[in-house]
């Protein structure tokens, strides 16, 4: 099975120059998650309104293309607004308040860093995948956490939970990621700071993540 791309937002833009960019990122491939993940100029969570107008704007033109919507932190705003889930870290909502903000039927993902028993805890809960990282460094975010692939590999030998690698990922990292194990990669700056734009770049992760043969 071909390891999934999951594309996470800039932290900051501004929604009209944004939206462009994100067309030509979901033209260029397949995309199988956007993850809208807004912060403030000093890392803080964006302010609600400022989320909702962006996803108000950015939502329907994934949804339409059959690629899960999902936001960050916010898991009312993201019931509210028809998202198909939230993604919460380990210093956020509980997953059990998360969970009854968005209902039964929408997906919860939780991060987990290098700890499998984070993971273990989480998808016990009824998480819809969880995610590890950083694998490699990363400027989208301060990270102390280093997994190496073999906990891809441990995870997905225990579990049918999906997993997600993310971190400093590119077209040139992912492969060993995905054959370790990795359900879905996760990427930022690998795709919103290519040289020549997000399409092509999600055509060369696209490309790096087909299994030889197919």
């Amino acid at each position: 099975m071909t390891c999934g791309l999951y594309l996470i937002t800039p932290p900051r833009f501004d929604v009209d120059e944004f939206k462009p960019r994100l067309l030509d990122a979901l033209d260029g491939g397949d995309v199988a998650v956007v993850q809208l993940r807004l912060k403030t100029a000093s890392g803080e969570p964006a302010p609600t309104h400022e989320v909702a107008h962006a996803a108000k704007i950015l939502m329907p033109l994934v949804q339409e293309r059959d690629i899960a919507f999902i936001i960050n932190d916010a898991a009312v705003l993201a019931r509210d607004l028809g998202a198909d889930g939230v993604h919460i870290g380990q210093n956020d909502i509980s997953y059990a308040d998360a969970r009854k903000a968005v209902g039964g039927e929408a997906i919860v993902g939780v991060t987990c860093h290098a700890s499998t028993h984070l993971a273990m805890a989480a998808a016990e809960q009824g998480a819809d995948y969880v995610a590890f990282g950083a694998f490699f460094p990363t400027n989208t975010k301060e990270t102390t956490a280093r997994p190496d692939k073999e906990i891809l590999e441990s995870w997905s030998a225990a579990t049918n939970v999906p997993c997600v690698a993310i971190g400093g990922i590119n077209a040139e990292n992912c492969a060993p990621l995905a054959m370790a194990g990795a359900d879905f990669v996760a990427v930022v700056g690998a795709v919103w700071d290519h040289p020549n734009g997000p399409g092509a770049a999600v055509k060369e992760l696209n490309n790096a993540l087909t299994p030889m043969g197919t």
